[in-house]
């Protein structure tokens, strides 16, 4: 089965119709998206003139059969605290949310698509 989670900015190159995105996200059967990226969006629209509309648009991504929208739970937690002391150790920073994303994927055996490069500095985490 082919499953990911996606980072806010490979959600937001969908709706822009990044066709490789696109593409890629055709092919998956299962579609992740973690509840720390959704408040990324929401609070992104909220800075904007289309917040009614890009609230219906991600509606209707999260209703699609093939979305899961992961909550942020005690494993996660876990996952989260183990990630940012690494990342500590190494000097490597990433942002706080792209942590707490990574910890979703690592809970869930996911690969994570995303545009952002540091998630590299992420020990383990296996990228799309």
């Amino acid at each position: 089965m082919k499953k990911i989670l996606i980072d806010t900015n490979i959600y937001s190159s969908a709706m822009r119709g990044d066709r490789e995105v696109i593409r890629i996200l055709k092919k998956m059967e299962t579609i992740g998206i973690s509840a720390i990226s959704v408040g990324e969006l929401l609070s992104g629209f909220k800075g904007g003139n289309r917040e009614s509309r890009n609230r219906e648009e991600l509606d209707f991504f999260l209703d699609s059969p093939r979305v899961v929208l992961y909550p942020i739970d005690f494993v996660t937690s876990d996952y989260y605290s183990e990630i940012i002391n690494n990342l500590k150790k190494a000097g490597t920073p990433v942002p706080t949310n792209d942590i707490w994303i990574a910890a979703v994927a690592f809970q869930h055996g996911l690969k994570l698509f995303t545009k952002d490069a540091h998630f590299s500095f992420v020990k383990g985490l296996m990228l799309v």
